[in-house]
């Protein structure tokens, strides 16, 4: 099989078989586009089934010497071994050459996260005087108050709100549905936007169903979520880096310090292994310092 056709046949089997996003695929495809253009550049080319661990070696070695991250090496490793995985399924290959193949050790990083005294002060700063300012405090509410992914936050749908139980449905990764609490504080400025700002929109028959829009009545994008989020920031002077992120791993962090089980929180956030979750147990540093500080015998 060439590799045209096998990288076909891969982007198949993750969209239909492993429900993966586009951007996901893409992610994965581009991966298999370095191994080729180095093997053609190296060895002269060969096919995916001619492939052997050394060729892979070489490979992972030239990647660190172009500067490639030991985190992003490790990811490209990663979507190679999945694409042998699919190949030897497809019984392209009888042998699967990434077997042996070691990726970099990375140190799991820890998210940034705010304060509950910095959360209370973006969402203080919106501006409420401006048409779209109860839009955005909705938005700040919800991402805080759910710990939603982006994505799902602009996909939200009026459909996918159900006040009376107190719960919002959200469509998360690969299409899985989860139930998600909303606070009552989180519901009542969705609902002052959307019997306020949202009525007074001209709204797009596509995004008729949609939650927060644009002034042009259609869905927002992601780069727009991230630019209200980054203004707000400034106008606080906040002397951090944020993203949308920043409000899902401050929700997480916040419930866990808080006493919430650990497994409540996987299920709300939507992730698919605890192991995930488990990342925001870290402890507070000065808490780590003091203990060390008291009960090590060499301080």
């Amino acid at each position: 099989m060439k590799w045209e056709d096998a990288k076909r046949g891969f982007d198949s089997y993750l969209r239909l078989e492993k429900s993966l996003s586009q951007n996901s695929i893409s992610a994965y495809i581009n991966d298999i586009n370095k191994l080729i253009a180095y093997l053609d550049q190296k060895f002269g080319g060969m096919l995916p089934n001619e492939v052997k661990l050394p060729h892979l070696k070489d490979f992972v070695g030239w990647l660190s010497e172009e500067g490639v991250s030991p985190r992003t090496q490790a990811r490209t490793i990663s979507g190679i071994k999945s694409f042998y995985k699919f190949l030897l399924l497809e019984e392209v290959t009888e042998n699967d050459p990434t077997s042996l193949l070691e990726a970099p050790k990375v140190g799991r990083k820890l998210p940034d996260i705010l304060s509950i005294d910095e959360i209370d002060r973006l969402i203080n700063a919106v501006d409420l005087g401006k048409s779209e300012g109860q839009r955005n405090k909705a938005i700040l509410e919800i991402l805080y108050g759910c710990g939603l992914r982006v994505s799902e936050l602009v996909n939200l749908r009026l459909s996918d709100l159900f006040f009376s139980k107190g719960y919002i449905r959200i469509q998360g990764k690969a299409d899985k549905e989860r139930l998600v609490p909303i606070s009552r504080r989180a519901m009542d400025e969705i609902t002052s936007y959307i019997n306020g700002y949202r009525k007074s929109l001209r709204i797009d028959e596509e995004s008729a169903d949609i939650v927060f829009l644009n002034r042009r009545g259609k869905k927002l994008s992601r780069v727009m979520i991230f630019t209200i989020i980054k203004n707000i920031a400034e106008k606080i002077k906040l002397n951090k880096k944020i993203s949308p992120h920043t409000f899902r791993h401050s929700f997480a962090t916040h419930l866990i310090d808080g006493g919430a089980d650990l497994r409540v929180v996987q299920e709300m956030l939507g992730h698919e292994s605890i192991l995930t979750t488990e990342i925001y147990t870290h402890l507070d540093r000065n808490y780590l310092q003091d203990t060390i500080n008291q009960f090590h015998p060499r301080t």
